[in-house]
This record gives structure tokens, sequence and C-alpha cells, in this order.
């Protein structure tokens, strides 16, 4: 299991009771996955398929042990930057309900239905990069 695996299994399998079906969903080797680090810790992780001018972003966490320091902020930001670069106009995500503010403040506008990803209400958002 690699260190981005094994950061999602912490947040997303154990803490937010996701199977592993639905976590692990085989499509990991098509995006481009940001790890950050700390020492040999990983302590958040995005991962983003590039569609055109779109960058889809997600399974964006951050360790429990790091939370509230603006890593979640940070990883986005250079997820958003990384799709720029490689020519995207906008990213796009699937926000738990619950995260929308957070991503509201780094530009992102909610649309659509709430719908559920397993047990978790999310709405669709889009930012332009």
């Amino acid at each position: 299991m690699t260190d981005v695996h094994a950061l999602r299994r912490a947040v997303f399998i154990e803490e937010q009771g996701y199977s592993e079906a639905e976590e692990f969903d085989g499509r990991d080797a098509e995006a481009l996955q940001i790890l950050m680090r700390e020492g040999d810790q990983p302590i958040a992780t995005a991962r983003v398929f590039l569609e055109g001018e779109t960058a889809k972003i997600g399974r964006i966490c951050v360790a429990k042990s790091h939370r509230g320091l603006g890593l979640g902020a940070e990883i986005l930001r250079d997820a958003m930057a990384r799709a720029k670069a490689r020519g995207c106009a906008k990213a796009m995500l699937s926000a738990q309900v619950q995260a929308i503010p957070f991503y509201e403040k780094l530009g992102y506008t909610a649309y659509g239905e709430t719908y559920p990803d397993g047990h978790v209400p999310h709405r669709d958002m889009v930012a332009p990069l």
C-alpha cells in the first residue's frame, strides 16, 4: 500500500466509514497524485483527473494530527495550480456538504442538487483556474 492509500484509508475508511470498495475505485493510476509529507509521514493528499480543459479534483484529505493548519487549502491550491499549468481552465470537485464553506473560500461555487456519495451528502462545485 502506498502512502497515499494509507492516508486515504485512515481518513475515509477508518474515520468516515466509507467501504474499501467505495474509496479504492481502481482509478488511481489514471490520476495525478499529490502527497504532502512531514519528514516521512504523509500528512495530506489529493488526486486530479485532467479531462481536456477541466480538472476533476478529489480524495482531498489531511491527517487528523495535522488538521487546522491550512494544509487542506494548501494541497487544493497546489492541485489547482498543477491543473492550470497543464492547460485546464476550470476545476470541479464533489464536496461533502459540511465542507462547502471551506471550498467557497477557495473560489468554488456549488451547483446542482445534493446527492449521496456513500453515506455522506455531497454537492458538485466548480472554480475557474
